[in-house]
């Protein structure tokens, strides 16, 4: 479960930029091609968050789609697998988003 790891970073993260003050909230975006399930990240969190500035928070996830170009016939597709391939079967294609995984903002007290 990498969910851990990456929930205990965003921790890690958020209490060193909010210093002494108690956070309210945090807002991550995370790419569907990240594979990063958000019930198991929202799970992760409430462990680690215990003891710290972050202790109550709540963690608010914006899932992002996937997107593709496709280089045999140029199609923009949006995506939800993992393993990117266009319409017309190539797999021969740049991953042009959906795999953010970024803190966009917090809430300090």
């Amino acid at each position: 479960m990498h969910e851990l790891s990456i929930t205990q970073s965003i921790v890690d993260a958020v209490c060193e930029r909010a210093g002494d003050r108690p956070v309210l909230s945090v807002r991550v975006e995370v790419g569907v091609l990240t594979a990063v399930v958000p019930a198991a990240m929202q799970f992760c969190f409430e462990l680690v968050v215990e003891g710290t500035v972050a202790q109550g928070a709540r963690l608010d996830i914006d899932l992002l789609p996937g997107s593709t170009h496709c280089r045999t016939c140029g199609a923009d597709t949006e995506i939800a697998d993992p393993i990117p391939l266009c319409r017309c079967g190539s797999a021969d294609v740049d991953v042009t988003a959906g795999r953010e995984l970024q803190i966009v903002s917090m809430k300090v007290g």
